[in-house]
C-alpha cells in the first residue's frame, strides 16, 4: 500500500504503464463537477468510479481485498479514515465475487487519515476499510481508480 499526496503522483510511475496511465488520469482530470459514476479510462484495465457519501463508524465499514485490480483511492473533497493491514493468511468472512472482485474480512486494521489532494493505493494483498469517520459523519468525494494487475 502507499499513502501520499497527488503532487507526488509521479514517483510511482515506474510501478507501470497502467499504473502511470491512472496518475496520470486523476492528475489531469477535473473531478469537482463530475457525476457520480464509472467512468472508462482504458477499456476494462483502467476504470475510475467517482462516489459521494457520508463516512460512518467504524464498525458500518467492511474490511475489503481485491484479487483483479488494485484500488487507487483520491479525495477529491473531506476527509476520511482507513483501515490498513496486510493480507496474512486471514480466512474471509465471505466467499470471494469475482463479478464484483471483492472479499471481505474482519480482522483488526490501524486506521490513517486521508483528506482531499491525498490517495492511498491498495494491491490485492492490502486489507482496507474505507469510509471511516474522522470524528462525526462528513460528506467526502472520491474517485477510486481501478487498475488491472
Amino acid at each position: 500500500m502507499i499513502i501520499d499526496h497527488i503532487n507526488n503522483s509521479k514517483l510511482y510511475h515506474s510501478l507501470g504503464e497502467r499504473m502511470q496511465k491512472a496518475f496520470q488520469y486523476i492528475s489531469n482530470t477535473d473531478f469537482s463537477s463530475m457525476e457520480k459514476g464509472k467512468y472508462i479510462v482504458e477499456e476494462e484495465d483502467i476504470f475510475a468510479m467517482v462516489n459521494e457519501y457520508e463516512t460512518k463508524a467504524e464498525a458500518d465499514c467492511k474490511i475489503e481485498a481485491h484479487h483483479k485490480y488494485a484500488d487507487i483511492q483520491f479525495i477529491i473533497e473531506g476527509e476520511e479514515l482507513i483501515g490498513i493491514t496486510l493480507l496474512n493468511g486471514q480466512v474471509p468472512t465471505e466467499e470471494y465475487n469475482d463479478e464484483k472482485d471483492c472479499v471481505f474480512y474482519n480482522e483488526p486494521v490501524s486506521k490513517v487519515k486521508i483528506a482531499s489532494g491525498m490517495f492511498a493505493v491498495f494491491f490485492p494483498h492490502d486489507l482496507h476499510q474505507p469510509g471511516i469517520s474522522v470524528s462525526t459523519p462528513a460528506k467526502v468525494k472520491k474517485v477510486v481508480v481501478k487498475v488491472r494487475v
